[in-house]
């Protein structure tokens, strides 16, 4: 996931341009969620697991994209800042739902990546909800999306390629153990954070009005 911070534009520029909804970033991250349905096709109904693995790659690849062109190309927005992260956990569930029917990756790696997931989201929805200031995505959260978005594709496709399966799997654990480790340490991160963001909101909410 990366971040598309309102901050990241010039000093002095005008921020009217947050509350756009037609963006190239929000079509690219819309996009990506469009294609999962035919990742789920490819997977389930076709077996076409190669296909399947690189089509996940392809939509966790494309993750970097949209946040670039945001920051890059003053296109950031409001919307987006939800979009992103909320596709890419959709992207998470869906991809390895997928990979845990037809039982191409260790069903304990797969529980412990949406383990982390169900809990980072449940805590970010209920914060949102009181109104407490979200925490940013810290770069070990974004390295460990980046290397688990890689992992299970090639965990995927090595079910599926005979004479270099072996390679494939141990490229896959080479991405998904560093992955698994750099999320579960960014989520131990984001407990202080959480922690003080809420306190921070209940002092906000405790001053008298003048």
């Amino acid at each position: 996931m990366v971040s598309t911070d309102p901050a990241a534009a010039r000093p002095g520029e005008h921020l009217d341009h947050l509350d756009r909804v037609v963006t190239v970033p929000n079509a690219i991250t819309l996009a990506r969620l469009l294609f999962l349905p035919y990742y789920l096709y490819l997977l389930l109904a076709l077996d076409r697991r190669v296909a399947a693995a690189a089509l996940l790659a392809a939509l966790g690849a494309t993750d970097w994209i949209d946040g670039y062109i945001a920051r890059h190309f003053h296109q950031a927005s409001n919307l987006g800042r939800l979009m992103d992260p909320t596709v890419d956990r959709i992207l998470f569930f869906v991809g390895i739902g997928g990979i845990i029917a037809v039982g191409a990756a260790p069903l304990w790696f797969c529980v412990a990546v949406l383990a982390r997931e169900v809990v980072v989201a449940t805590v970010t929805v209920i914060l949102t909800v009181l109104g407490v200031e979200p925490v940013q995505v810290t770069w070990f959260g974004k390295a460990g999306t980046f290397c688990l978005m890689f992992a299970f594709p090639l965990f995927l496709a090595g079910t599926s390629t005979a004479g270099i399966a072996p390679l494939v799997t141990l490229a896959a654990w080479g991405f998904g153990l560093p992955g698994l480790a750099l999320s579960y340490y960014a989520a131990v991160r984001y407990i202080p954070e959480w922690t003080r963001n809420y306190q921070l909101h209940k002092l906000a909410q405790a001053r008298p009005v003048t």
